[in-house]
């Protein structure tokens, strides 16, 4: 069993920047792959990023949405991954979450375990 929990998330200014932090306890995230999935008001959970499980950091794969403006990553060492979220838009408003899965994908079905979210707020 996994137990996920992020942070980082808040109320920030079109352009700002901000890093969300998901920590995990019970086991090691060193063998799954970790992905970021968020969800709008009124909207389905979307897929954001993922990165694959490797010491030396992993494969990544990203929405078209965030390509060149969020960056997902990974330590092994102390059981948390990142994504470091730039250049924000009022439409990246969502709950935030993260969560761990066997294999490599953007589908969230797939994914086994799920953080509690963290609310990312983004003013125009």
């Amino acid at each position: 069993q996994v137990q996920l929990v992020e942070s980082g998330g808040g109320l920030v200014q079109a352009g700002g920047s901000l890093r969300l932090s998901c920590t995990a306890s019970g086991r090691a995230l060193s063998t799954y792959a970790m992905g970021w999935f968020r969800q709008a008001p009124g909207n389905e959970r979307l897929f954001v990023a993922a990165i694959s499980w490797s010491w030396s950091g992993g494969s990544t794969d990203y929405a078209d949405s965030v390509k060149g403006r969020f960056t997902i990553s990974r330590d092994n060492a102390k059981n948390t991954v990142y994504l470091q979220m730039n250049s924000l838009k009022p439409d990246d408003t969502a709950v935030y979450y993260c969560a761990a899965r066997y294999g490599f994908g953007s589908r969230g079905y797939e994914y086994r375990y799920w953080g509690q979210g963290t609310q990312v707020t983004v003013s125009s």
